[in-house]
């Protein structure tokens, strides 16, 4: 076997018909490779994928509509709301930011939507088609990566959100919305101010009434930990209420 293994070795050291030869790459094959950049492939228009301007409480698709889709926010802020069987109730399960996906449920086969996206502001969407979506998983891993790793952190986060519904006060929940909601620890800066959003939005976030919210907000207020300058400007301090016992 040796013998017969050393008589069919090419030139190139390849065995024919015993090992595989490996593909040689050419040039313009490795640029193709290479060139894919992820960024630029959410921020353009092309095959299956389009930029949805939405204006403030624009819907972008409501719960139980057929999932074809994942989105993407490149501008603005969008809420994912979730309304109870029987129609009585409302909760906010997420705020989207800049750099957030939704909607991939329909990559696991999930027929419906399940919950109902609205920008909460003027924001810009890319849609991208189920089909394109999985064509660009399955051939670009620098795509796949980045889109894993934004699973994984908001599953991190969806955990989070269980453990502080489950045991923190209304207080600390709220506390907690609000300096998610000025990206605390983001971009370092002390104070930030919220894009306006409504007590009752609110409300369905913490789990709470808007009359329990407005309460808290004015005693956040009262201790400087908050502040209204046409914004509500959320000062690093509300940091005290999570993290006191």
């Amino acid at each position: 076997m040796d013998r017969l293994r050393t008589k069919l070795r090419t030139e190139t050291g390849t065995v024919v018909g015993l090992i595989p030869s490996r593909k040689i790459k050419t040039p313009a094959a490795r640029n193709r490779a290479t060139s894919f950049n992820p960024k630029t492939f959410l921020a353009r228009n092309g095959h299956g994928k389009t930029t949805l301007r939405a204006p403030r409480k624009h819907l972008i698709f409501s719960q139980g509509d057929e999932a074809n889709a994942v989105f993407y926010v490149q501008m603005g802020r969008v809420k994912l709301t979730v309304l109870s069987r029987k129609g009585e109730q409302e909760a906010v399960v997420a705020i989207l930011d800049p750099g957030d996906f939704f909607g991939e449920g329909c990559l696991s086969g999930q027929p419906a939507y399940m919950a109902t996206a609205t920008a909460i502001e003027a924001s810009m969407i890319m849609r991208i088609d189920k089909t394109t979506m999985v064509r660009v998983l399955n051939s670009e891993a620098s795509f796949t990566q980045l889109f894993m790793a934004y699973l994984l952190s908001r599953n991190v986060r969806t955990q989070d959100d269980l453990v502080v519904h489950l045991f923190n006060s209304v207080e600390k929940r709220l506390a907690r919305v609000l300096l998610i909601l000025a990206r605390y620890g983001k971009d370092g800066m002390p104070e930030v101010a919220i894009q306006k959003i409504s007590q009752d939005t609110l409300a369905e976030m913490v789990g709470t009434t808007r009359s329990r919210v407005s309460s808290f907000l004015n005693k956040f207020k009262k201790l400087g930990f908050i502040t209204y300058n046409g914004k509500m400007e959320v000062h690093s301090s509300l940091l005290n209420i999570v993290l006191h016992d």
